[in-house]
């Protein structure tokens, strides 16, 4: 998917939501543990209940790895099921790989060429020729880990070296790499008082932003400060959607907080 594709998605739908597929089988309606497949159960209901309002879906790959083979196929399953029948849907594979060269290019013929995913999140820590591979591949996207939500971000992201702060010469240098038009970010919501600057190195990019809801970060920041003219936002929820239920209405609730963040979403567009 090109970017120019994505961006028109959003201006249809109204919508830049991204929702985390991120399943735990001991958080999923107990009915569902009798299907063959419950993690694919789960998410074909997530998704028939939400695809008309999100623009991504973003499956965090931990929690299918964490099941072995099965949990690996229930991830294929969900790919190939998002791909088939809402093909519009921009879907990230929230691996965070990076290593060597050679091992950087299984990892991405792997996500963006055998299971077709639009995205994968890169850690950047190991430098250009551990994320290049992931660039190489024509219309696809490479979502850098930039400056992230968790509490221990503040360990080595922010601190200074030689006269700034490690995020930005991240940014600063990525902008150099082979293809680097195909290069996303994933910045924190909880981190939202950087955006400012963070725009500043990168005013045309596409920022994935987790930590709105369940972590705390405000929608409203993040867009006062975030958003470009493309909009140039990827918001995700994942527990603040997928775990609204337990029951039997699961789907319905996921529904209706989708729908809560959507509203919210087309109300500072239509203000912009």
């Amino acid at each position: 998917m090109t970017t120019q594709q994505l961006v028109s998605e959003i201006k249809r739908k109204k919508s830049f939501l991204c929702v985390g597929l991120d399943v735990d089988l001991t958080k999923i309606p107990a009915h569902l543990l009798d299907e063959e497949d419950p993690i694919f159960a789960f998410n074909k209901a997530i998704i028939d209940a939400t695809h008309d309002l999100a623009v991504a879906y973003k499956p965090n790959t931990a929690f299918y790895e964490a099941y072995g083979l099965k949990g690996w196929k229930s991830l294929e399953k969900t790919i190939a099921y998002i791909n088939s029948n809402h093909p519009e849907i921009f879907t990230i594979a929230d691996a965070k790989r990076g290593d060597i060269g050679n091992t950087s290019k299984m990892y991405a013929k792997a996500f963006l060429e055998d299971l077709a995913f639009d995205s994968i999140t890169v850690a950047p820590y190991m430098g250009k020729d551990s994320v290049e591979p992931f660039l190489s591949f024509t219309d696809k996207h490479t979502i850098l880990l930039a400056l992230t939500s968790n509490a221990g971000a503040f360990d080595f992201q922010t601190q200074n070296v030689e006269g700034a702060e490690l995020y930005k010469t991240v940014l600063e240098t990525s902008k150099s790499w082979e293809n680097s038009e195909n290069l996303m970010y994933v910045v924190g919501a909880t981190k939202a008082e950087f955006l400012a600057e963070i725009r500043n190195i990168i005013p045309n990019s596409f920022l994935l932003v987790p930590g709105v809801g369940a972590q705390g970060g405000s929608l409203t920041e993040v867009c006062k400060y975030g958003m470009n003219e493309d909009i140039g936002l990827l918001i995700n929820s994942s527990r603040g959607i997928i775990y609204k239920s337990n029951g039997a209405d699961f789907a319905e609730a996921a529904r209706n907080s989708a729908k809560t963040l959507q509203s919210q979403m087309e109300d500072l567009l239509d203000a912009r």
